[in-house]
């Protein structure tokens, strides 16, 4: 039972420090010449398509290509396990 209590006091501790030493966030400035760039409001239309396409095509794709025979046939090369 002490050995518990002393669990519990040593993470409400940890738990104090992290929180004192802690700093708050703080959100970037507005910058009205950079946010309304016709390009940046272009980029914000267009970035959600991109994510559509790398999870409904591109991954897809790369996982088939990692498969045999397409590994081969494509070169595929898992660095990740040392194949030269």
């Amino acid at each position: 039972m002490a050995q518990r209590r002393s669990r519990s006091i040593l993470a409400a501790v940890l738990v104090a420090a992290g929180v004192a030493w802690s700093v708050p966030a703080a959100a970037d400035e507005y910058d009205s010449k950079r946010a309304g760039h016709p390009l940046r409001i272009i980029a914000y239309a267009l970035h959600p398509i991109g994510v559509a396409f790398d999870y409904l095509l591109f991954r897809p794709a790369h996982w088939v290509g990692h498969q045999e025979p397409f590994r081969t046939i494509f070169g595929h090369r898992d660095e990740s396990h040392g194949e030269p």
